[in-house]
């Protein structure tokens, strides 16, 4: 195992003034000293359909491999009518098939969420939770990062003005990173 940690992140949002899509970005430049987080944007990849599971489209081969490839995930989701929004889960179905090739099969991760809402995304984490145990993923279970009022937080831009939550991201990140030498210490 290389010292380094590599997190694969990607967000759970198509839409290009997202919230979510710029936590993920401002997370990017947060990582530890001792990991690196490539992205992947989850546009263009078609809706699940069974019938290609064995001869995927190239933009889900490439998830694939990126996922497989890195030692950890980080999702950041919007919440859509209490759950993950279409595109999240459509992305997950493709990179979990066909059976018995499920990317994610094993990999710790981070799940954060941006919402102009009070709660932040929260119940669309936890319906991603779930879809993580049959999946067989690691969340990390604290610390748990809701950005509630998130227009009040990133500028027009979409950068990230907000300290307290630059803070959270480095503190969930950190997490993450020991989470993961955990796990792959424990499976050695």
């Amino acid at each position: 195992m290389s010292d380094k940690i590599t997190i694969l992140g990607f967000a759970g949002s198509l839409r290009k003034g997202s919230y979510n899509k710029s936590l993920l970005k401002a997370s990017g430049g947060l990582t530890p000293g001792n990991s690196e987080m490539e992205t992947f944007d989850l546009e263009g990849i078609p809706p699940f359909n069974q019938d290609m599971e064995n001869s995927m489209p190239e933009k889900v081969k490439e998830f694939k491999r990126k996922i497989k490839a890195a030692d950890a995930i980080l999702i950041v989701t919007p919440e859509h009518n209490y759950s993950v929004p279409g595109v999240l889960k459509n992305a997950i179905d493709w990179a979990s098939r066909p059976y018995g090739d499920n990317a994610f099969d094993g990999k710790p991760a981070a799940i954060m969420s941006a919402s102009p809402g009070i709660l932040g995304g929260a119940r669309g984490q936890y319906q991603l939770r779930q879809i993580m145990v049959f999946l067989n993923m690691f969340p990390l279970n604290k610390p748990e990062l809701f950005v509630n009022f998130a227009h009040q937080k990133f500028d027009e831009k979409g950068n990230l003005t907000d300290e307290k939550t630059k803070e959270y991201i480095k503190g969930m990140l950190d997490a993450l990173v020991t989470w993961t030498k955990k796990l792959k210490a424990d499976t050695k």
